[in-house]
């Protein structure tokens, strides 16, 4: 099925007010996004949904090592259900709650290209201008263009394997993204640029600094003005490199890795506090911090296309994520496609988050576990599995239950996560 890619901008109605307010300002004022969905009916989801949804997180919780998580379940039909699970680390007993933040890992990748889309939209640069036009020093780079490096087409290989333990061992050094997109270049692979998708943290570092040379502008100002300002995601920034923090003033979901202990087996008891990450690490590809309300909306517009320029058809030329993977698994756009919901996936050190929405129905899920070790796989299926479960809830008097559409059960997603656990998950039932 195709999905709608039209902008829509809510018009201010009294023109004098507007007048007014550009005189007062000296510029433009920041238009605003409408995310067209099917309204949310304003109540939680059923109690067996939401005990069925819990079980779930907590299930994904224990395989990955997390002591916490956060996670949004929005089904327009029938209700929501956004809170925080477990405490702040195995060894800290403070609750984790909704309102915390954390970093948002992959979530970065379709911010940049909602930047890329608009900036070339404005002429400022072409989807197809070589990144060696705007990122000198990587000579052999001259056959890839911007929309390669936003579609994750580029064939650039990705430096986050060989550097993750720098990054635990030195956690708040900055690190120039240049050198980053060095690694990544060294390891490229042997894919023809255009012909397959091959995921590449470097490839999105290019297109950041790219976006930043060809605009005069830093790409934390580019996704305020092209994202989180037209979307009115307050708790959502890219941070600057010189920042360790996650958010200054407002509470924030500690951010953890688990280590091997003694006998070379990972320690799931003591994980190593990581919060406090230079977000030079992630850069344009997972530098972004958020919450869970603002990753739900976020994606919604994704899936929507409410950021898209007017004419653009993002998702038109979607390739496999991986050879063999079944049909409905797909890239394109810097969004990953499954079955009906657009979204992203991914970790950084401390957190692994995923979040979907189905631009039909308007099912949104948002989940991060905050343990990093097992990747972003983990979080994708929890995700997944709720999906699923919430694509059953019951409706609320005077909606309907819409076709859900997906290519997975809850069950199939539940054990997938279970074959993936690195750390002890609850003990079975005993048999009878």
């Amino acid at each position: 099925m195709r999905r709608g890619h039209r902008r829509h901008r809510a018009v201010a109605a009294v023109a004098a007010a507007v007048a007014l307010a550009i005189g007062l300002a000296g510029c433009a004022i920041p238009e605003h996004v409408t995310v067209e969905l099917p309204p949310q009916v304003d109540r939680a989801l059923p109690d067996e949904t939401v005990q069925q949804l819990q079980a779930a997180v907590e299930h994904a919780m224990a395989a990955a090592g997390a002591s916490g998580a956060v996670v949004g379940v929005w089904a327009p039909w029938s209700g929501s259900w956004v809170t925080g699970l477990g405490t702040q680390s195995p060894t800290d007993s403070a609750e984790v709650t909704a309102e915390m933040r954390f970093r948002a890992a992959r979530i970065t990748r379709p911010m940049v290209c909602d930047v890329l889309y608009d900036v070339a939209a404005a002429g400022t640069v072409s989807l197809d201008d070589s990144v060696s036009d705007y990122v000198p020093g990587f000579p052999d780079l001259s056959d890839v263009t911007l929309r390669q490096l936003c579609d994750g087409t580029s064939g650039i290989g990705s430096y986050g394997g060989t550097l993750t333990p720098l990054w635990l061992t030195n956690p708040t050094r900055r690190w120039d993204p240049r050198e980053l997109a060095s690694y990544g270049v060294g390891q490229s692979q042997e894919v023809q640029p255009g012909t397959a998708y091959v995921s590449s943290d470097a490839g999105y570092v290019l297109l950041g600094l790219a976006l930043e040379r060809a605009t005069d502008n830093s790409l934390s100002n580019l996704i305020e003005e092209h994202v989180t300002d037209p979307l009115g995601l307050e708790a959502t920034m890219l941070p600057a490199a010189s920042n360790t923090a996650v958010a200054e003033d407002a509470p924030v979901l500690r951010g953890h890795h688990s280590l091997p202990g003694e006998g070379g087996e990972l320690n799931c008891t003591e994980p190593l506090d990581i919060t406090e990450l230079s977000p030079s690490v992630g850069y344009a590809d997972a530098g972004v911090v958020s919450d869970i309300d603002d990753l739900g909306r976020y994606v919604q517009a994704l899936a929507t296309g409410a950021l898209d320029p007017e004419g653009l058809d993002r998702f038109d030329d979607p390739k496999p994520v991986y050879n063999g993977a079944p049909t409905w698994y797909t890239a394109d756009g810097g969004a990953v496609l499954a079955g009906p919901l657009v979204g992203q996936f991914g970790s950084v050190p401390g957190y692994a988050v995923s979040a979907w929405s189905d631009s039909n129905s308007g099912l949104t899920v948002a989940v991060v576990l905050n343990n990093s070790v097992t990747g972003g796989n983990i979080a994708a299926y929890l995700a997944w599995e709720l999906a699923a479960i919430a694509s059953k809830a019951a409706p609320a008097s005077g909606e309907s239950l819409p076709e859900a559409g997906l290519p997975w059960t809850a069950q199939q997603q539940h054990d997938t996560v279970a074959k993936l656990a690195v750390c002890p998950l609850p003990s079975a039932e005993p048999q009878q």
